[in-house]
């Protein structure tokens, strides 16, 4: 395994230090296999099994990252206009056009 170094402002260093049971060194790997997924998926708009495993694991997937689209924002707030009742997640989807 590789090992890297970075340097860090004395004020980042500090705060870091705060937090002694916290493994920093896996703290960034996590991140940047976040970043790797991310990019790939941007690029391909797909997941390898792997990194589908690695998402599911933490709950997480690449389109989080990504901006809302401006016509469901628009859907959104029209729909927050109407009186609001207790649905289901099927109905939403209809109700939102996902589905």
């Amino acid at each position: 395994m590789v090992s890297v170094i970075a340097p860090l402002e004395s004020g980042l260093k500090q705060r870091l230090d705060k937090f002694p049971w916290v493994n920093w060194s896996e703290v960034a790997r996590f991140e940047v296999n976040k970043r790797r997924i991310f990019e790939e998926y941007l690029k391909s708009r797909k997941l390898s099994q792997e990194d589908q495993d690695f998402c599911d694991e933490i709950d997480w997937h690449p389109v989080d990252e990504l901006e809302l689209k401006e016509e469901f924002v628009e859907k959104l707030k029209k729909l927050a206009q109407k009186p609001h009742v207790k649905m289901d997640l099927k109905k939403l989807d209809k109700l939102l056009g996902l589905r």
